[in-house]
């Protein structure tokens, strides 16, 4: 009998664990509402699943491209709406050295590294701190601790991600992360696919684009950087004044996929870039504190069954991600983005939205 109690005991114990345990890692949907402006994410990958816009019209789409499930984004693999790094972009040879020693990553493009590795933080279950739906500032904070090895990278890592609504249709997104013990490299962006005609209307060709980098940061054949800068004018790549994305991409082979040395002060908030739809008169602006902006146009989207069965392809979208100069740590002259212990790594983005 003695036995059997203690069996028993130790069964209930272990299924209360259990549960504590999933409880903790439990994958939900959270929603922040602001008048017409209404977004949702998941703690998968600290996520934005969908954002509601209204057109000119005041007619509702939804301008992000996703899944219909959380089993989708838990399978993705062109990281729709997630949050990147520990070191977002590329990293070439997927390695570096830093103070003396040599760091070897984990490989998962070829032989670089690439938003982080085969497991980063798109691809984690990230803590729920705050949630407050609606008032007056709705928002969400997600927090994750990334370990020291984690894909490679040294020290310990306190990471936060802030999702905020404030004023009419602005969103802010603000990214920390602090070193414990080591110092490390921090790149983290944000991952959204934009079609503000609405995610299922087809490519984004015919979006306007005003961009305000006067340089870019060219790639080799596997998208490294080979550490120049160097100015857009009269290039394919001048977005100074605005244009449309279509109206020159067939002088870029592949499409898009390269980063902007953003105009303005380093370290101050600067506009990045506004992308106009005409058709639904649909307008965002892209403010931030960060000296890159990578500009993509989804040269990579072949047949991604999304949301509602809809199939995208390549230019179905704009991905626009603001971060420090892709392959930083093996290009000096490029702004570092070394934290040592006790630093705060902040990344501020502000996202305008509105019609005409």
């Amino acid at each position: 009998m003695v036995k059997i109690s203690l069996l028993l005991c130790f069964v209930i114990v272990a299924f209360a664990a259990a549960n504590v345990s999933a409880a903790k890692h439990k994958v939900g949907i959270y929603e922040l509402k602001k008048g017409d402006l209404s977004v949702k994410f998941t703690n998968w990958g600290a996520t934005i699943i969908s954002l509601l816009l209204p057109d000119r019209e005041g007619k509702l789409a939804d301008v992000v491209l996703g899944y219909d499930s959380i089993s989708g984004y838990m399978n993705d693999t062109v990281y729709f709406g997630a949050t990147v790094g520990r070191v977002a972009n590329r990293i070439g040879g997927a390695q570096f050295t830093l103070n003396g020693t040599h760091y070897k990553l984990v490989a998962n493009e070829g032989k670089n590294m690439l938003h982080g590795g085969h497991r980063g933080f798109s691809d984690i279950i990230w803590k729920v701190r705050e949630h407050k739906k609606e008032g007056r500032y709705p928002h969400i904070t997600f927090t994750y601790r990334s370990f020291d090895g984690e894909q490679g990278f040294p020290g310990d890592l306190l990471v936060s991600v802030t999702y905020m609504l404030m004023g009419k249709n602005r969103m802010s997104v603000i990214m920390k992360a602090k070193a414990l013990n080591k110092a490390t490299p921090v790149n983290l962006a944000h991952h959204s696919y934009w079609n503000l005609g609405g995610h299922n209307s087809g490519d984004i060709l015919s979006h306007n684009v005003h961009l305000f980098g006067s340089k870019i940061t060219p790639v080799d054949h596997e998208l490294i950087p080979t550490g120049k800068i160097v100015p857009v004018k009269g290039t394919p790549y001048d977005f100074l004044e605005p244009r449309t994305v279509g109206s020159r991409i067939k002088d870029v082979p592949g499409g898009y996929d390269i980063n902007y040395a953003l105009d303005g002060e380093m370290g101050h908030v600067k506009r990045a870039i506004i992308v106009h739809d005409n058709k639904s008169g649909r307008v965002m602006e892209l403010w931030t504190n960060k000296p890159g902006l990578q500009f993509y146009t989804s040269n990579q989207l072949v047949a991604v069954k999304g949301k509602g069965g809809f199939v995208y392809k390549k230019y179905a979208a704009i991905v626009l991600e603001t971060q420090g100069f892709p392959d930083s740590v093996n290009h000096p002259n490029f702004p570092s983005q070394i934290v040592s212990p006790g630093q705060v790594y902040k990344h501020f983005m502000l996202f305008k939205f509105k019609t005409k």
